[in-house]
């Protein structure tokens, strides 16, 4: 017997999240209660600035993620760029998009 229909596969639950680094670099993301069963799998985007910024996840479950960013000035030794030792980027706006996996 033959039946005929259309699926529409469920819809991940999404969520959006800003934080400011604290004079750490250190931003946490927490997670509204029960929207995650599993970790959930995080983008993060670091607004504007002048220096260099790098971002790392350093901590993820399903409650909250938590995101390290240091800034690093550039430096030019014999006429070559290089990226100074990052230090802790501290009052940087941080952007975070978590997927349910």
């Amino acid at each position: 017997m033959a039946t005929s229909g259309d699926y529409t596969a469920p819809t991940p639950r999404v969520e959006r999240a800003t934080a400011v680094t604290d004079g750490s670099g250190v931003a946490v993301f927490n997670w509204p209660a029960g929207a995650f069963s599993a970790p959930p799998v995080v983008t993060v985007g670091v607004q504007g600035g002048t220096a260099f910024r790098s971002h790392t996840i350093t901590a993820n479950t399903a409650a909250a993620t938590t995101v390290n960013v240091l800034a690093s000035a550039g430096v030019t030794i014999l006429g070559i760029g290089v990226l100074a030792v990052g230090t802790p980027a501290a009052g940087v706006t941080v952007h975070a998009h978590a997927v349910a996996p």
